[in-house]
């Protein structure tokens, strides 16, 4: 028996892993990856594990205004492949997308390439084994493939985006499949995400932000925090970016070895976001006419008829996001985002 994700109600299906895959791909339930059959013990178990009734609403999701139910939540859960022991986050994460901050109907329909990037912390990351160091961004790891996944099912099964039909994205990119990471707190030597936005470290939490894909910033020759900054400035203030003409919350994930350079300089997170702020900047003149000029999105006090006045990735230095994840290697990466179309969410993991 297998449970339908689009009617209330169970379809009986041939017991066939082939035949199944095929009826869910003919009826467009798939990102085109095969499933795993959301059977009704499968289901149960999922939604056991929220601690919630299964009819409990978790958001309705735009544009098609569907309900995400935890079953059916669960049920997306299952077809991604994802445990039990990651509905939580899945419930959080998708309580975080529904926030008005995050404007999901937006991004839902945007020809902008954005995707959800779930950035989790606090004691969740170790019981569920997420990975937050080498290759987080890519594959290997069960609860970060298919919690990511299993967002993506839902905003278009739930949600009805659609590639091609109400999902109007240029390109996409392949955080559309899965974007989903941890934060390597064990190597930050500052306080992490979750903490700086205000819980306690102990609380578990998932971080919603419509993101581009990541793009590396190498500099292993840099023996001074200066120029391992000017370096990030640089890969972070390209033309064409979003952030350059909605000024939103850029991100900046640094490696371990960066960070721990950064720290051992004597800097702390702020003084980062500061500097990213000054010096992460293009001239008015080459802002100006390109890219997606919307004046009303750029901080007051700029004055584009300058030609000489440089324009911000931000509107202030707190905008921008800044972690430490990945591996060994002087490397790190920056992740564009909407700009101030979508706002990052934060959302404790009950």
């Amino acid at each position: 028996m297998i449970d339908s994700k689009i009617a209330d109600e169970e379809l009986e299906l041939a017991d066939s892993l082939d035949s199944i895959n095929d009826t869910f791909y003919r009826n467009g339930w798939t990102d085109g990856l095969p499933i795993v059959p959301p059977v009704r013990e499968r289901v149960d178990g999922m939604v056991s594990a929220s601690g919630l009734p299964a009819d409990h609403l978790g958001a309705e999701i735009p544009p098609k205004m569907g309900r995400a139910t935890v079953e059916k939540i669960a049920i997306n859960g299952v077809m991604a492949g994802c445990l039990p022991a990651y509905m939580p986050v899945l419930v959080a994460a998708i309580t975080a997308l529904a926030d008005d901050r995050y404007d999901l109907k937006g991004r839902q329909t945007t020809t902008h390439a954005g995707a959800p990037l779930l950035i989790v912390n606090g004691p969740i990351v170790k019981r569920i084994g997420m990975n937050y160091g080498a290759g987080c961004f890519g594959p290997g790891w069960r609860p970060n493939a298919t919690i990511g996944r299993a967002i993506r099912l839902i905003l278009m099964n739930i949600g009805g985006a659609i590639p091609g039909e109400i999902d109007s994205a240029t390109h996409g990119h392949p955080g559309k499949y899965t974007y989903c990471i941890a934060e390597n707190e064990d190597a930050n030597p500052w306080e992490p995400l979750h903490v700086e936005r205000g819980f306690p470290r102990a609380t578990s939490t998932v971080t919603v932000v419509n993101a581009e894909g990541p793009h590396s910033i190498n500099d292993s020759r840099s023996k001074t925090a200066l120029g391992i900054l000017v370096t990030c400035a640089s890969t972070m203030s390209t033309l064409g970016a979003n952030n350059l003409y909605y000024q939103g919350q850029p991100i900046l994930v640094l490696g371990p070895e960066h960070a721990a350079k950064l720290a051992r300089d004597g800097l702390s997170k702020y003084d980062v976001k500061a500097f990213l702020y000054e010096k992460a900047r293009q001239p008015a003149r080459l802002v100006r006419g390109r890219g997606m000029e919307v004046g009303k999105e750029f901080p007051r006090w700029l004055d584009l008829a300058d030609d000489q006045e440089m324009v911000p990735i931000a509107h202030r230095p707190d905008d921008i996001i800044v972690i430490v994840a990945g591996g060994g290697g002087a490397k790190s990466m920056c992740v564009p985002t909407a700009g101030r179309q979508s706002l990052s969410v934060t959302k404790p993991i009950q």
